[in-house]
């Protein structure tokens, strides 16, 4: 819960902000810090505190870099600002900014962010930052300074932290100017003035309001904070480092205005599959795919869950994308448990700061289920799930959501290895398998043809019961149902896998695993002392004490009901049947039951 640590103190009227730079197709790493300012803004308001979130397109940054995806005619437009660079051809939209930036947007919709969006081309030619231009320019001398004392960066005594659109030949990113006189600069485009940007050797005079261009970035976030209020506004780690951008900024707020900066929030990288993203070389998944991969509640969750200063490494392989919606079923699941107690607070707490609708439905089926159902020949998923449950409207679109989701990343990021195949054909390695889990198979199918259990949850509950019995260890449980069916030591939730095949295929197969009575004595079998002490230790209970014999041996057995109804059993090792008989008497004056039964345990 680390927003609320964030906005300890916070009490008066907040104002939070977070802009991006729409050079490229944006990628997934800009929407980390599109959520958590739209969730330190929810914080707030949970708080009861006056919050608004306001977010710039900084679409009169020039163009410093050919994306990824665009042709080499956009050679020409290197320098220019954004939003005066003609769109790709076919494209919509009026500029390549807004080309850029339209996916983008369009996910803060599905992610449920409440931003008050505002572009920056607009707000210099309305004249918002012309009293904040006129103070930073006519402090360049304290700028200069910052610059230096802070981050060890030496500007001429003729810089001034501002960039003129060049009246000749449109290029922002190839101006300086040189002289302020309190209405003008004095500026010139300078040709090769960086490697991307080639001035046009223009020089003259023209005022740097209403939007003739515009403050260099740093200068930019100080008007930006200044003129609309901000208070909090946090930054990707890159940016605050010591000496760092955000250093230089902070430290410029105070000098020029004599104001506190706002509230940082430094947050880590959103890597995919380890590699930092570019919007301009086009290297990660783009926000709109990630947004088109994930449903965006899970999408919303991943950002939320992890601390800001926390990398998210995110990975296209299953055990990811597995846990991820684990994680997000049990949040979901603790929001709607009964109870206040502390954990379930956070969790409601944490499905309200979602944000999106269907964000704390219930799902009754996993995503490791799905994708392994989704595999299943002849299954109409959709179908069988809705006989098994009742889904509301919200339900539905979440579980359809979850569908496409795990049908694309079947389609596109599976391994071999991830495949769920059912053996039609009984596995060989069924005859390793030991004793007990045998046993375990076998329980499993007499309870199932006996007790006509055909749900995900009864079916998992009757496997930890049979388990119980058998005995052997939930886990080993499991290994000896995927074993049988997929010829693996993994696989999805074992007892819904079970649910959704053929129950006549399933107990046939249950039941092709042959048991060694003996092994079976001589795996789970307790030496006496232990056998009593293993009973006493689960009293008071119910115990209920039988001999088994076959051809001159026997073992003793105790079915052991706990308070809670659950039943387990355990045996001696196997000894001569008279042997056994003694040692049952043993046991009924040590634990003081006279309590027999037949083979009913």
């Amino acid at each position: 819960m680390w927003f609320n640590d964030e906005i300890k103190g916070l009490t008066s009227p907040q104002l939070v902000n977070d802009s991006k730079t729409p050079s490229g197709q944006v990628h997934v790493g800009s929407l980390r810090g599109v959520v958590l300012h739209d969730v330190i803004n929810r914080a707030l308001r949970e708080h009861g505190v006056e919050s608004r979130f306001t977010y710039a397109l900084d679409d009169m940054d020039p163009l410093d870099g050919l994306p990824a995806d665009a042709s080499d005619q956009l050679k020409a437009s290197l320098g220019k600002p954004l939003s005066h660079v003609a769109p790709p051809p076919g494209s919509s939209h009026q500029n390549l900014a807004e080309h850029y930036a339209a996916d983008f947007l369009a996910t803060f919709t599905d992610l449920g962010v409440e931003a008050e969006l505002y572009r920056m081309s607009d707000s210099y030619k309305r004249g918002v930052f012309n009293e904040a231009i006129a103070a930073i320019l006519g402090h360049a001398e304290l700028v200069r300074e910052v610059y230096f004392k802070v981050s060890k960066s030496r500007r001429p005594d003729s810089w001034y932290p501002y960039q003129v659109v060049c009246e000749q030949c449109g290029n922002i990113g190839s101006t300086e100017v040189y002289h302020f006189d309190g209405r003008e600069v004095q500026y010139r485009c300078i040709p090769s003035y960086t490697s991307w940007a080639n001035g046009c050797g223009y020089g003259g005079s023209v005022s740097p309001f209403d939007g003739k261009g515009k403050l260099v970035w740093k200068l930019e976030w100080v008007a930006k904070w200044h003129t609309l209020g901000v208070t909090f506004e946090g930054a990707g780690k890159d940016h605050c480092t010591k000496g760092g951008s955000r250093d230089v900024a902070n430290a410029c707020m105070r000098r020029i205005f004599g104001k506190e900066p706002p509230r940082n929030l430094p947050y880590e990288f959103f890597l995919v599959g380890g590699s930092k993203m570019s919007s301009s070389k086009g290297v990660g998944a783009s926000a709109a795919s990630m947004a088109g991969l994930l449903p965006p509640a899970v999408l919303r969750f991943l950002m939320i869950n992890t601390p800001p200063k926390r990398t998210v490494n995110f990975s296209t392989e299953q055990a990811f994308f597995v846990k991820l919606f684990n994680e997000y079923d049990r949040v979901c699941a603790a929001n709607h448990a009964d109870g206040s107690d502390a954990n379930q607070q956070q969790a409601q707490q944490l499905a309200r700061l979602m944000g999106v609708s269907g964000a704390s439905v219930l799902q009754p089926v996993g995503f490791q289920l799905l994708l392994a159902l989704l595999q299943l020949p002849h299954l109409d998923l959709l179908k069988e799930i809705q006989s098994r449950y009742q889904l509301d409207q919200a339900q539905l679109a979440d579980l359809d959501l979850r569908i496409a989701t795990a049908r694309n990343w079947l389609d596109h990021f599976a391994e071999p290895a991830d495949r769920v195949v059912i053996n039609e054909s009984r596995p060989d390695s069924l005859d390793a398998l030991p004793a007990s889990q045998c046993q375990l198979l076998h329980l499993l199918a007499d309870a199932m043809e006996e007790l006509g259990v055909s749900t995900d949850d009864a079916m998992q509950q009757l496997l930890f019961d049979c388990a119980r019995l058998a005995p052997c260890a939930p886990r080993e449980a499991f290994v000896a149902v995927y074993r049988a069916f997929l010829d693996s030591d993994n696989g999805p939730k074992a007892g819904s896998l079970l649910a959704y095949l053929d129950k006549g295929f399933v107990l046939k197969r249950l039941r092709s695993c042959k048991v060694d009575r003996a092994r079976l004595w001589e795996e789970t079998g307790l030496g006496q002392e232990v056998l009593a002490a293993e009973i006493r230790k689960h009293t008071p209970a119910e115990v209920e004490l039988d001999i088994a014999s076959e051809e001159g041996n026997a073992v003793v057995e105790a079915g052991i009901t706990l308070a809670d109804g659950r039943v387990l059993l355990r045996r001696s090792l196997p000894m001569p049947e008279p042997e056994a008989r003694q040692a049952l008497g043993r046991l009924h004056e040590q634990i003081g039951s006279d309590k027999t039964t037949g083979h009913e345990l």
